[in-house]
Order: C-alpha cells, then sequence, then structure tokens
C-alpha cells in the first residue's frame, strides 16, 4: 500500500551522522521535524534530523494534506471540554500554521490549490445536528464560515458548513522543498536511522539502533508519538488508523469535504500531471482494534463505486494518526529534561496546520522566544473532559492487551503455516507466537509488542503486526514501522 504522494519516488540521498556534537537534534522527517529544523537552521544553529525511514515516509507523506482551519467537528469537541480562550488559542497557533505553509509554498513554488472547506451533514438526524453545532461553533470563534444547503457533490447531503480559501497542497512536494532548503541553510538530514534512546541531562546522547549516536544540547521528538516513554505520553494518545483512495476522475468536486457523523468519509481533489485525481479517505478506528483492515477498504471502495462509479483507483493506503486524550495538540518538554527534550504529537489528523504550528512554538522555545497562544495551550488547565479522555482512553487499552493476551493463550497454534497474505497468533510454547507467511516466505515471531508488551494482531491489508495497546506497528519480519516502539519484535524460540 502506497500513497499516491509517495508512488515512483527516486531513492533519498542521505547525509551522514558522523557521530560528534551539534546544536539540535530533531527526529522525524516529518512536516513539523522538517519545518522544526529549517527554523533553526536559519537562525544559525547546527541541526541534524535523524529519520527512521525517509522524510515524509510515515504520517506526511501519506496525508490527504488539507491545509483549513475547518476540521470536521473540531470546535465543537473542543468547546464542550475546554474554555472559549483555550480553543480560540488553538485556532491562532493553526491560524499561524496555515499562514506560515502557504507563504513558504508561495516562496518555493510549490503548487497550491485553493479550495473550500466542509463539514458536510451525510443525514438530516445526527449528521445535520453535528454540522450545525459545528458551524455555530465555528462563527461564535470568528471563523467567517456560511452554511450550505445544496452541494454540488453526486451523493446524499442534508447540508454543510463551508469555509472558503482553504487549501490542499502535495505533502511531498512540501517535504522535498523543505528538505532543499534545511540543507542550503547547513543542516543535514540522515535516514534509515532509528533512535533507541538518550542519556543525559546537561549535553544529551542521542543513542541510535547500530551503535551510533550524537551528543547535542536540544533534542525535538516529532516522530507522530514519542519514542522516549518518560514523559508518560502513551498513555495521553489514542491511536488511530484511517485508510485513502486516490481515483482518476474526469471532474471531481473542487471541495474539501469530510463527514459530521457516521461512517467518516472524507475527499479532496488532487492534480497528477494532466490527470485529475478524486481522494476519498476514512474508515477510521484505532490500531490493532478492528476485525478486518481489509473490511474498511472495502467499505470505502462501495461507497466511491457507488457516487463516483467513472472513477478509476490508481493508488490506496492507510495512515496513523494520533488523537490526544483532551483533542488538543500536545507541545511541551518532557518532564525532568529541563526544557531540552521537545514534544510534538497528538495532532488528531489536522498536522498540516498543527504541525507547523507544534514547529513554530517549538523552535520559539528553544530560541528563547515567545507565544502566547502556545503558551495558553501548554498552561490549559486540567478540566473533566480531559479527565474522561484519559480514563476512556486507557480502559480501551487494558481491556484490548486483555482480548488479545487471553485470545492468543488459549488458541493453540497449528503446525501448518499459514497461506500466502495470513498471519495467526496463538500459543507454542511460554510466549505467544505470531506467524506470517509473505512473499513465499514463513515467518515466527514473538507476539509480544517491544514497547510495553502487548500482544500483537495480523493487519490483514497492509501484511502487517499491530498492537492494539499504543499503537506499534511492524513489517510481517518484526522491524519496527512506526509507533512508540523502537526495537524489532524478537524471532520466536527455536525458529531460524
Amino acid at each position: 500500500m502506497t500513497s499516491v504522494w509517495l508512488q515512483d519516488r527516486e531513492p533519498f540521498p542521505s547525509d551522514s551522522l558522523d557521530g560528534g556534537r551539534v546544536q539540535d537534534v530533531v527526529v522525524g522527517a516529518g512536516i513539523t521535524g522538517l519545518v522544526t529544523a529549517l527554523l533553526l537552521a536559519r537562525a544559525g544553529r547546527q541541526v541534524v534530523v535523524l529519520e527512521a525511514r525517509t522524510p515524509g515516509a510515515v504520517t506526511t507523506g501519506n496525508s490527504t494534506a488539507k491545509v483549513s482551519l475547518l476540521q470536521a467537528t473540531r470546535y465543537s469537541q473542543l468547546l464542550g471540554r475546554h474554555s472559549e480562550d483555550v480553543v480560540r488559542a488553538y485556532v491562532e497557533g493553526n491560524r499561524e500554521g496555515r499562514d506560515w505553509l502557504l507563504r513558504y509554498c508561495a516562496e518555493h513554488d510549490v503548487g497550491v490549490l485553493r479550495r473550500p472547506a466542509v463539514t458536510y451533514a451525510s443525514d438530516d438526524g445526527e449528521g445535520l445536528r453535528r454540522a450545525k453545532e459545528e458551524h455555530e461553533a465555528a462563527r461564535r470563534l470568528d471563523l467567517g464560515v456560511r452554511w450550505e444547503h445544496d452541494l454540488p457533490v453526486p451523493f446524499p447531503t442534508s447540508g454543510g458548513t463551508v469555509l472558503d480559501d482553504q487549501a490542499e497542497v502535495d505533502p511531498m512536494a512540501l517535504v522535498d522543498a523543505l528538505v532543499r532548503d534545511l540543507r542550503d541553510h547547513g543542516g543535514r538530514v540522515v535516514t534509515g536511522t532509528r533512535v533507541r534512546g538518550v542519556t543525559g541531562t546537561g549535553q544529551l546522547t542521542v543513542q541510535c539502533r547500530g551503535g551510533s549516536s550524537v551528543v547535542c544540547d536540544q533534542l525535538v521528538l516529532a516522530t507522530g508519538t514519542p519514542v522516549l516513554d518518560r514523559g508518560l505520553h502513551f498513555a495521553r494518545l489514542s491511536p488511530e488508523r484511517s485508510y485513502a483512495l486516490a481515483l482518476e476522475h474526469p471532474a471531481p468536486p473542487e471541495m474539501m469535504l469530510i463527514s459530521s457523523h457516521g461512517p467518516s468519509r472524507s475527499l479532496r481533489d488532487a492534480r497528477a500531471g494532466d490527470a485529475r485525481l478524486l481522494l476519498v479517505g476514512g474508515e477510521g478506528h484505532t490500531v490493532g482494534r478492528t476485525d478486518s483492515e481489509r473490511l474498511h477498504v472495502d467499505r470505502l471502495r462501495r461507497w466511491t463505486r457507488e457516487h463516483f462509479p467513472e472513477a478509476t483507483e490508481v493508488a490506496h493506503w492507510s495512515a496513523q494518526d494520533y488523537v490526544s486524550h483532551d483533542l488538543l495538540p500536545v507541545i511541551d518538554t518532557m518532564p525532568g529534561s529541563s526544557e531540552r527534550i521537545h514534544v510534538a504529537t497528538g495532532y488528531g489528523k489536522w498536522g498540516m496546520t498543527n504541525g507547523v504550528a507544534a514547529a513554530l512554538a517549538t523552535a520559539a522555545r528553544i530560541l528563547d522566544g515567545r507565544v502566547p497562544w502556545a503558551q495558553r495551550l501548554q498552561d490549559r488547565p486540567v478540566r473533566a473532559g480531559a479527565v474522561r479522555g484519559f480514563a476512556t482512553i486507557n480502559a480501551g487499552v487494558v481491556a484490548s492487551g486483555v482480548r488479545h493476551a487471553a485470545g492468543a493463550a488459549l488458541r493453540p497454534l497449528d503446525e501448518t503455516p499459514p497461506s500466502e497474505g495470513k498471519g495467526v497468533v496463538g500459543r507454542r510454547g511460554p510466549v505467544p507466537t505470531a506467524v506470517s507467511t509473505v512473499d513465499g516466505r514463513t515467518c515466527a515471531l514473538s507476539a509480544v509488542c517491544t514497547h510495553l508488551g502487548g500482544v500483537v494482531e495480523w493487519n490483514d491489508v497492509e501484511q502487517s503486526w499491530d498492537c492494539s495497546l499504543h499503537g506499534s506497528r511492524f513489517s510481517h519480519s518484526g522491524e519496527v514501522l512506526e509507533g512508540p516502539a523502537t526495537r524489532p519484535l524478537r524471532p520466536a524460540r527455536g525458529s531460524d
């Protein structure tokens, strides 16, 4: 599964790490990491970006890349949990993030399509109620929305709230521009380098897989979810998986749409050379907590065929996002790090604006600047809704952990290898074992996640092992793909 943005990419030429000492290390070469690194490099600092895969390979390159201040039903949800001044600080941060990104695209010839953003009602019941609530919340926050009763789309709606003059981009064109700019300012991007740990309190030593390391004064973790556990951020985040299709279409709607209720549906148009593309996303669920990931893709395809029968699929993929316990992004420093280890996460599927906002706030903190909206978000009080959100996330973790562990313990493994493309978890000796067959090769691994010991489950559409506790994902052969885990799954006892 490869996104339309990541297809046919040339191999990325990595810079060398060379050990030694720099002022700043940024872990993660998505939009947050690259913008943060660029801002620091522009200020004359020595910066190196460490990326486990390649730039944009995880969330950024799998995004639908909507650059919008209207974000589904975000504002009505936030106003139900936070004071209005906190929510206004969130809006201000996203506005700064959007405006910085669009200025940057204009200055560096990154293509932008200006489009209205729409949160639409898919029915005249709960969907309409939630869309109207979002409309009123956006008006309360002075966002300048308007209500449209009739939307020019080929599927049924009961109207929607519209915010004009938002934007959509090709996220990898943006990544390429940021990497070039960062290198022009003396920064380095080192790929294929997974961070394993950090030691020190004054100067920090960043330890990487394979034994390499680098010493720095400031460390930024821009990895979707932090790869260090000392802040317990994993307990405040829900890892969410969603799916997307790209289809050639003669005249896709020139709008960015997202449903307010029911099975999620998100749409935008795009261009690939002379081709017009329709992107359809949705079908989200918590990582590892579904009977079949393939069924979600199948439902998305059926809906798209029904309403866009002339469209031809050219790509399908999935993405992982993290939703915080109080629905606001987490932009702060690690406890006990003397404000030397910085964290940015929890964008709730709106990373193009939130990711840049987090970079602006993080760079300002390192450079001794002050961003009022970021300070207001960081100082937000803990309210009842946040406590309920935290309890809900962790109750789900416990329930899922027990269910998967019990299932593995009660299910003896068959000696016959799984058929091609299949994976099973069961009992073989004292440790749960995960066995899969991909490309004719059968691989047996410990089914125990190397993060906090959850039992992994087979993802039948991406042929990966996914942990339902905190969203760590592993390839069929056990290598880390994403999430808080930093070490691969171990080979099963007695396997080759």
